[in-house]
């Protein structure tokens, strides 16, 4: 609802309420229209203030009635923005809190702006797979040039009121009372002619090389949006804005929303947006949840080991106000990490406008140091064994009822949890490099763990700005598990006759930032050759005869073994799948040394090379991620879909317009999933990860219901289980 009251004798004052945001409902759009209609007309009224409840001036439209056209009741946005911006009276935002997206455009068709110095604003609809289409691709670079409203637009960033002042987006900031300021500024205008206000009847700012322009940021966009098709419309939309009437760009608008507005990539963009809010109301198989399981306060952290990982968490630890023990106990490490955490401090200072963080670690070599820390996260090196050494020692030296996290990517939480006193408040907080940016975390329960250590890392992650997904205790948990048979598929795929190139380009092309073995060259070779030694898989020289590709009875792939017998671990050494000018060097080029190496290897063996299709690279190495991902839900490590998708959207690089893999397999179809899996089974009957899952198969049995429906039949599952 919109409420209404008349302040300072002769200034309307619209306040919109609907918490938390104020969003833009039928209902609110109703109040809107009926409280600028009463202020118009009364003519005690001269001027009139629009501005939201509680800090927030307008989080834009209601992003529920996106769900189908049918929903989209009430008053439309634009006639609405457009009897504002031809009022007769000066009509000025006062923003609080944001203006994003509809609120932003509800500004625009203001007169005035006024904006709170700590409030921010931007035009997000391109995240949801859309365009700002109320005017704000028309209206935005009328007001501030084409140049930034391009920027804004298609990646729809959020901007502080200082550089929404700076670009002329809004007309004043005020430090303290901002409704008081806009009050006090509209009593200023009053009477004064409104024609050089209204944005409609303004002309972009002619800008040299205008064709140069648009045709950059479309090659820059179509690099960075990876296949989104969002991006490039609002590109479209804002060079209507540039080269048509008002009136002509508006229909461009709406034509181009109109094509986005029922794609399937915006469908996957909203998913994602609702499935982060599902994620964050957690549960257990226990029956415990995140509104029953209330964490401790955390005053006090320690982080043991500075490796890569270890500082990365110090870093976001620190960021969030708390107090950070630092402990390595090697020497050389110890001062490399020193300099390398406090780098990296000074640089997310410089970013964000935060103060350094430098007062909030103290270091040690010794694990005495972490004596009265309320939680630590081990981040030791990737082994067992060395891991159930430090949980040992820290049961020994953490006083009672210190909660103890593992950053293990792949290892048994329970195992850890044995080796203390209090196995309950041990939990795996699995990050992803680097520890400080990466916005997924990965919080572990073992059947021991309790709802209360689940919720303590599950908030802690909410402090350092992390998505957060809870999940439970097996072989790589979500992410890492169903990554193996995406890797194995693109293993027996370079036997069969495919390159790494052609692999890599499918996938890209798809969406992903990296193909697979691009991936491989960044991460190093190495690392999963020392896990597949230690598990006994290895054998030197790849091994000979049949058994060569067999391993427990399953197909296996010694490729990337002897890869790495000769000494080509990846952008580490300037060689991989991949050759490189020099070791560390990103730039992937072709290897004629790879291409010989896989004719000798598959003549060796007896392969017979074919020609392999992108549509069958995507269904392998995609399909066998998905079946595994219905195994994860059957055998509830993971609560929901929505789980699975979040976790690969935000840490293994999923396309967010393409939804996460399980959405994926919904939008491309149950049944084809089912379909090309049960072939591809029975093409490779050594393979038991293309055997589908009985999940899949119930869920097609039950009609394939939509992603959002899928619980019910998994509980139905699990209960028979």
């Amino acid at each position: 609802m919109a409420q209404y009251s008349r302040v300072s004798g002769s200034v309307g004052l619209i306040t919109l309420k609907n918490p938390p945001v104020n969003a833009l409902s039928a209902v609110v759009r109703h109040g809107i229209v009926d409280t600028v209609q009463k202020a118009l007309s009364d003519p005690k009224v001269k001027s009139v203030v629009i501005c939201g409840q509680n800090g927030m001036f307008c989080g834009g439209a209601d992003i529920k009635e996106f769900q189908t056209l049918a929903n989209m009741r009430g008053p439309p946005l634009i006639p609405m923005i457009h009897s504002i911006e031809a009022a007769n009276k000066p009509v000025v935002a006062a923003i609080e809190g944001g203006a994003f997206g509809g609120g932003l455009e509800l500004a625009l068709g203001c007169h005035y702006r006024i904006a709170h110095s700590k409030a921010k604003v931007g035009l997000p609809e391109v995240t949801l797979g859309l365009l700002p289409a109320a005017g704000g691709s028309q209206r935005l670079p009328r007001l501030i040039g084409v140049p930034a409203a391009l920027n804004l637009i298609t990646t729809g960033r959020r901007i502080t009121a200082a550089e929404a002042l700076q670009l002329g987006l809004v007309d004043q900031v005020a430090d303290h009372n901002t409704v008081d300021a806009a009050v006090k500024f509209a009593l200023s205008v009053a009477g004064q002619s409104l024609d050089a206000r209204r944005i409609s009847n303004f002309q972009c700012s002619p800008v040299p090389n205008m064709d140069a322009l648009f045709e950059d940021v479309m090659q820059k966009l179509r690099t960075t949006s990876r296949g989104a098709i969002a991006p490039i419309a609002c590109l479209q939309a804002v060079r209507a804005a540039a080269t048509l009437p008002y009136t002509q760009g508006m229909q461009r608008e709406k034509e181009l929303m109109a094509t986005l507005f029922t794609s399937g990539q915006a469908r996957a963009l909203q998913y994602c947006f609702f499935a982060q809010r599902v994620v964050g109301r957690w549960s257990m198989p226990s029956g415990a949840r995140w509104d029953t399981s209330k964490g401790r306060p955390i005053h006090k952290a320690a982080v043991i080991g500075l490796g890569t990982m270890g500082r990365g968490i110090t870093v976001a630890l620190a960021q969030t106000g708390l107090s950070v023990v630092a402990v390595e106990t090697q020497e050389k490490q110890f001062m490399e990490a020193k300099q390398a955490v406090t780098g990296m401090l000074e640089r997310g200072a410089k970013r964000s406008g935060k103060p350094l963080a430098y007062d909030k670690i103290t270091y040690s070599q010794t694990l005495q140091a972490v004596a009265d820390v309320d939680l630590v996260i081990e981040a030791v090196f990737e082994d067992m064994g060395l891991k159930k050494k430090v949980f040992q020692q820290l049961s020994a030296v953490c006083k009672p009822g210190t909660f103890l996290c593992s950053n293990t990517s792949t290892l048994d939480v329970d195992e850890l949890a044995s080796q203390t006193h209090q196995p309950e408040l041990v939990v795996g907080m699995h990050f992803f490099a680097p520890a400080h940016v990466m916005k997924l975390l990965e919080v572990v329960y073992g059947p021991r763990s309790s709802p209360e250590a689940v919720a303590v890392a599950m908030e802690l992650g909410k402090k350092m700005d992390k998505v957060s997904v809870a999940v439970g205790n097996c072989r790589g948990f979500v992410g890492n598990r169903m990554l193996k048979p995406y890797r194995d598929q693109a293993y027996f795929l370079l036997e069969e006759g495919a390159t790494p190139q052609l692999i890599d380009q499918a996938l890209e092309e798809f969406g992903f930032a990296m193909g697979a073995f691009k991936v491989s060259d960044l991460s190093g070779l190495d690392v999963g050759w020392k896990v597949r030694k230690e598990e006994g898989l290895v054998q030197p020289g790849g091994g000979s005869g049949k058994s060569a590709r067999i391993r427990n009875g399953v197909r296996y792939s010694p490729l990337g073994d002897l890869m790495c017998e000769h000494g080509r671990f990846g952008q580490k050494t300037g060689r991989g799948w991949y050759q490189y000018d020099r070791p560390g060097s990103r730039d992937a080029r072709p290897d004629p040394w790879v291409h010989s190496f896989l004719e000798e290897y598959r003549a060796r063996h007896g392969l017979v090379a074919r020609r392999i299709s992108n549509q069958e690279v995507l269904e392998r190495c995609l399909y066998a991620m998905i079946n595994e991902g219905f195994r994860i839900l059957e055998d509830g490590i993971a609560a929901g879909p929505e789980d699975i998708d979040i976790i690969y959207v935000f840490g293994y690089g999923w396309p967010r317009h393409r939804g996460g893999p399980m959405f994926y397999a919904n939008m491309v179809g149950l049944e084809i999933v089912l379909e090309k899996l049960e072939h591809y089974a029975q093409a490779n009957p050594d393979v038991p990860t293309l055997q589908p899952c009985s999940l899949l198969r119930r869920l097609v049995a039950s009609g394939s219901p939509p992603v959002n429906k899928w619980r019910e039949v998994i509980k139905n599952v699990r209960s028979q289980l």
